[in-house]
């Protein structure tokens, strides 16, 4: 017998090249996971390995409009790993938006998103749950309030430097461009970080401006992780990077919001005060379902550099 198996061994090797034989299996497997596959919507018929990737340039509004066209009103779309499902009809669009809203209401979140928000640490891309229920009462309740922006005093302050800069200048042309994006650099940095911090608006908006090209960039690796490691894009580089200028910048800040002392009065209060009313020293956010909102969230540093960043 065991003379036999040599022997049938001996000619598979002669008729066919090691490589192969290698191969053989792994044909076998792919032929059968696509036999068991989940059974999707129609759709365009992809590449291996990348499916649809070829296809994204034409992934618009009107580009998904063709393609509902010719296969319905819901169809298929494979980009790498990633299976998307495209919803034209209004009655579909209703199920999914309506009928089944909380199945479908967390959002994918890329590598870089994952990376720059401490793994979902805010409130943007948190899953949908408690933790993300309490951030929006928070949101809605202290940071986005009306009487909140009724009494940022700090606007008004940037408004004012505006208007008399524009006053200073006339009968001379006037970059009003350039003034908006002052003033907003401005009011966003003072409404975050109050006007005693010694950090300046424009290492902000630098560290603000790699922030939104990390999360719109196209990453392979999104579309196939198992080539992340190879990161031809250089992007986990600039994703350490950005991440670590985040924390130098605001760690420092919320150090001296820390320290500082509460006046008796009432005060313009920042952002950064609005959330360290809610800090706690831990490893992660922890929320129950209280109804004081104070007792039922506790942030962490992650949370907080999260919540203003995004």
């Amino acid at each position: 017998m065991e003379k036999k198996i040599h022997a049938l061994t001996l000619a598979l090797e002669s008729k066919f090249p090691l490589p192969i034989l290698f191969l053989i299996p792994l044909l076998i497997l792919f032929t059968l996971s696509r036999y068991r596959a989940k059974r999707y919507p129609p759709g365009p018929r992809g590449w291996p390995v990348i499916g649809n990737m070829g296809m994204m340039g034409q992934l618009t509004h009107v580009g998904l409009a063709h393609l509902a066209k010719r296969y319905g009103g819901i169809f298929h779309l494979r980009l790498g790993s990633l299976h998307m499902i495209v919803v034209s009809s209004p009655d579909t669009a209703r199920e999914v938006l309506q009928a089944h809203d909380s199945i479908f209401s967390n959002r994918p979140a890329t590598a870089a998103i994952r990376y720059l928000t401490y793994d979902r640490a805010d409130m943007a891309f948190a899953h949908y749950g408690p933790f993300w229920r309490q951030m929006r009462k928070l949101c809605v309740m202290k940071l986005f309030s009306r009487k909140r922006a009724e009494s940022w005093a700090s606007v008004r302050d940037e408004v004012d430097v505006m208007v008399r800069a524009v006053a200073a200048s006339s009968g001379s042309p006037v970059n009003v461009g350039e003034l908006v994006f002052g003033l907003t650099r401005d009011v966003i940095y003072r409404a975050a970080f109050g006007s005693g911090s010694k950090e300046g608006p424009e290492e902000f908006i630098k560290i603000l401006q790699e922030f939104s090209k990390l999360f719109g960039a196209f990453n392979v690796a999104d579309f196939i992780p198992w080539l992340g490691w190879v990161d031809l894009q250089g992007l986990n580089g600039r994703l350490v990077r950005a991440r670590d200028s985040l924390d130098r910048f605001i760690d420092i800040i919320i150090d001296e919001h820390m320290r500082k002392e509460k006046p008796d009065g009432p005060v313009d209060s920042d952002m950064v005060d609005e959330l360290l009313a809610f800090y706690s020293d831990g490893d992660q956010g922890k929320v129950s379902e209280c109804e004081e909102l104070k007792s039922s969230i506790k942030l962490t540093k992650n949370n907080i550099k999260a919540i203003i960043m995004v």
